[in-house]
Formats: structure tokens, sequence, C-alpha cells
């Protein structure tokens, strides 16, 4: 069902469509704080990577000179080594082994020691600043210049391995502390790793020696605090970002309820007669329910004019001859003793015509109560077997003619009767002699064309005739209630009835919807 709350309204979404996405918004902004940690710790971490890269490059080209053989590569001048570590990607592997004792060293061992003592003072100074675990490892492996571990051989670790080959490789390393961490690095995973990188020291597409770093990545909250201020406005953002959210459901959901609910409570105050549309429903659901409170309050607002209006004609029928009988009540107990027989009998006549007249409008009242009543069913007739019943006690001749149309109906048999009885005593009583029923198709609808040969309906009361208690007849004891009936009747099934043009005679409409088709 598509609701068009004013003309032009652009489309609504559902309400479930309008919370699931609120709520997704609400969750991802917590993803998306969690998102920012870890692209930044990440980041903290390549660049840990990085700044080993960079000084293992100058410590392999320090080591090369001091050999003699600080040649740049055939393959060019450009031999860059990007940071390869992620911390959705790589494994952290355990705590690294401890360096193996060397008992022979090999005869070129002294040249790469004496190598070694020359850059040793080099490496500690830098270290001062860098607090990078240094190590310069010759081409087997053994340590020959750093902090630590000064002869004995890292051989048999798995990055040096792929380093002595000519590979650069760097690896994730489990770091174990002798001090307690402090409470708020437990946030950041950079707190508990190392990061290990095996420069190999490359010359003529030999590897001479390695190049083998450590590092602890800077600490994210470190880190943070020193971009507080981005941070800062970041939960700025955030904050609004949630108030928008905020702003965004009262105005699509809580704005429109609470409009509907003023309104509600005008009607019931008297203020208003009937409840608007909302204009900006918010939802495809608060549209739906906006016009269908329109509608029912536009409903009881007619409801309650028909009651209104129906008791102003009851209370005038019913005054009419309770008044004359009234007054004739009183003459005969006054003049009773001395009043003429004839006198009397005329009386009595017009008493016992009030009182058959009171009698027969509680009947049709009670018919006009029980057709506002109605509550259509499923119920289907076939229209050609019902019309043939009818005519068998039809209170005037009937001739029907049916060409092609559908046979079912959408009517209670009892009601179909009903509704034929009270167009043949109209008839009758206007001086027709003889009816004539037509059936034919209107695409799902079957008309059937009444049409009597009486003294038919003045232009003057065309207009007129389906208003409750108009008859032209109140003297002969007419009501005015039998048309109006047959009205409400056909309104409960889906059906209506209209007076036709006609040159004789009355000529009513009716339509009734068709079976066949539904």
């Amino acid at each position: 069902m598509r609701i068009n709350a004013t003309p032009g309204m652009k489309r609504l979404f559902r309400l479930r469509s309008i919370l699931l996405v609120v709520m997704l918004s609400v969750l991802l902004l917590p993803l998306a704080l969690l998102y920012f940690f870890r692209f930044y710790e990440n980041e903290l971490l390549r660049k840990t990577e990085l700044e080993l890269i960079t000084q293992s490059a100058v410590f392999s080209a320090i080591y090369r000179d001091f050999i003699g053989q600080n040649q740049l590569s055939p393959q060019g001048h450009y031999t860059p080594v990007a940071p390869q570590l992620d911390l959705s990607q790589h494994r952290i592997l355990p705590r690294r082994a401890a360096a193996n004792t060397v008992t022979v060293y090999p005869a070129d061992y002294e040249t790469a020691r004496l190598i070694g003592q020359k850059m040793q003072n080099i490496l500690l100074n830098t270290q001062q600043y860098t607090l990078a675990g240094i190590r310069i490892l010759d081409e087997r492996g053994i340590v020959i210049a750093g902090s630590a571990e000064l002869g004995q051989s890292l051989a048999h670790i798995a990055e040096v391995q792929t380093a002595l080959t000519g590979r650069y490789a760097a690896v994730l390393r489990e770091r174990v502390s002798d001090d307690p961490p402090p409470p708020l690095e437990s946030i950041s995973r950079g707190a508990g790793i190392r990061v290990f990188t095996a420069f190999p020291i490359m010359n003529q597409q030999q590897a001479l020696g390695v190049v083998y770093l450590s590092r602890t990545p800077q600490n994210i909250i470190k880190y943070l605090f020193k971009i507080r201020y981005k941070v800062f406005w970041l939960l700025l953002v955030l904050l609004g970002l949630t108030l928008l959210i905020v702003l965004f459901i009262s105005s699509r959901l809580s704005r429109p309820i609470r409009e509907l609910l003023e309104q509600t409570r005008k009607l019931s105050r008297g203020e208003v007669e009937t409840i608007d549309v909302l204009r900006q429903p918010g939802s495809f659901e608060l549209a739906q329910l906006s016009a269908s409170f329109s509608e029912m309050s536009k409903v009881l607002r007619q409801r309650s004019r028909y009651i209104q209006q129906f008791a102003a004609h009851v209370s005038h029928e019913f005054k009419t001859p309770l008044t004359s009988m009234q007054g004739v009540l009183e003459l005969l107990r006054e003049h009773n003793q001395n009043m003429p027989e004839a006198q009397r009998q005329r009386f009595l006549d017009n008493l016992q015509g009030d009182t058959e007249r009171l009698k027969k409008l509680v009947k049709r009242l009670l018919e006009q109560g029980r057709a506002d009543a109605l509550h259509a069913g499923g119920e289907t007739i076939n229209i050609l077997q019902a019309l043939e019943n009818f005519q068998q006690h039809s209170p005037l001749p009937i001739q029907i003619e049916s060409p092609s149309a559908c046979r079912q109906v959408f009517i209670a048999a009892d009601a179909f009767e009903l509704v034929l009885s009270n167009l043949a005593d109209n008839s009758r009583q206007h001086g027709a002699t003889g009816i004539r029923m037509t059936l034919r198709q209107a695409r799902q609808e079957l008309v059937l064309a009444f049409q009597d040969n009486g003294a038919g309906v003045s232009e003057a009361n065309r207009q007129r005739i389906f208003t409750p208690f108009f008859t032209t007849r109140r003297e002969s004891g007419g009501t005015g209630l039998g048309l109006g009936i047959i009205a409400s009747t056909l309104k409960v099934w889906g059906g209506s009835i209209q007076l036709m043009p006609s040159e004789s005679g009355a000529l009513f409409e009716i339509r009734l919807k068709c079976a066949d088709f539904a």
C-alpha cells in the first residue's frame, strides 16, 4: 500500500528499515573507533619497521665501506626495502631463542671481528637515541658487534637464516619485560610485542653479513597523547554524529507521533472535528497510521452527523402522530359522554390510523438499523435464480432480460430479497402495474436496471429520494425510509443504487460486484 499524505510527498521508508539503519549506525560508531585504534596501531608498527630498515641500510653501508666493498648494486641505484609487517596478517612468534656458543671460529672471523670493533662505538651511540637492539652478524651468523652476545651465533634464528640467503626478513615476537606493564598499556596490542628485522649486507649478489635490529613499537596510548588534539576532534565528530542520529530519530518518529497525539487530544476535547493527515509522517507505517486516523475521524464525524440528523427526523416523525393521538385522547376523555357516536368513531379511527403509522414507522426504523449495522460476509448468489424466486411472489408482474452477464454476485440472499421487495412496494405505491429488469456487464460489476411504469419521480424530488424520511406519501402512511434502507444494504456489500433518467416511470440502476472475477 502506497501512502501519499500530501501531494508530491517523497517516498517513505518502513519503520523497521529506519530502525535498522539507526541501529547499524550506532553499532558502527564503536567499530569505527576500534578501527581507528587498530589503524594507528598498525601504522606505528610499520613506522617502527621502516625506522629499523633505515638504520639497517646505514649500518650496512658502513660495514661495506670498512671492508672496502661499498659498491652500488648492478641492478641500479635504487633498491628500496618496504615494510612487511601487519598486525592483521602476521602471527606473533614466541620470544627469540638464546644465542648459541661458538667453540671453533672460522679463519676469516678475526677480520670480521676487527671491523665489528670499529663499528661498536657507532652502534652504542646510535642505540642511545633509537633505543633499538643492534647486532651486526658476519656471513655465518656470528655476532661481531652490538650491545650483547658478541662472539655468539644467531644463525639458527629463522629471520637470520632468511637474511643470510640475501633476502630481507621481519617478524613479530612476544616481548617479555621484567617490569610490570602500566595499566593502560594493556589496551594496545603493540605493548606486548617486539619487531625484529634482519637486513642482509649485500655486495655483488653476495651476503657479507646481517644487520639484526629489534625494537618495541611505540605504545598507542603514548602516541594518542601526542595526537590528543586530533583525538579530541574525532570524539567531537563522533558526538556530533550521535546527536544527528538522535535528531534523526526524533524527526522521523517522535515528532510525527507527538503531532498525532496532539490532534487526538484536540479531537477528544472538541476543538477540532477531524484529524488531518501528517504532512511529514517520517515513515511508511506512520503515514499509514496517520491516514487511518484521519479516515476514521471523518467516518466518525459522518456517523455522528447521520445519527444527529436521524434522531431529529425520528423525533419529528414520532411527534406528529403522538401529538394527534394525545389530542384525540384528551377530547375523548373530556367529551366522551356527550360526543355523538359518529364523531367518536371518527376520532377512534384517527387514533387507530396513527397507531398503525407508528407501528409501521417502528418496523421501518428496525429495518434501517439492521441495514446500517450489517457486516458483509463472503456470501454470493446466482442472480438469475434469485430473480426467478422473487418473481414468484412479487406484488407486480416482472419481465427479466438477461443478455451476457456474470451470474454470481456478492450479496446475501435475504439482503437481495429486501432490496427487491422495497423497490417493488415503492413502484406499486406509485401506480406501477409492471416491472422490467435488465442485466448487463460493466467491467467487474453487474448492473441491474429496475424499470417500472408508474408515475415516476418529479424533477424537483430526484435529488431527495434517498434522504431518510423524505416521502410524498406521508398522508397515506409513507415513512420515507424504504430507499434509504436499500442504499444502506447495498453499500454494505460494496454495491450502489442510483436513480437514472427515464421517459416514463422510475428507472433505478443497481450495481453489484461480480464473484466470477474475484
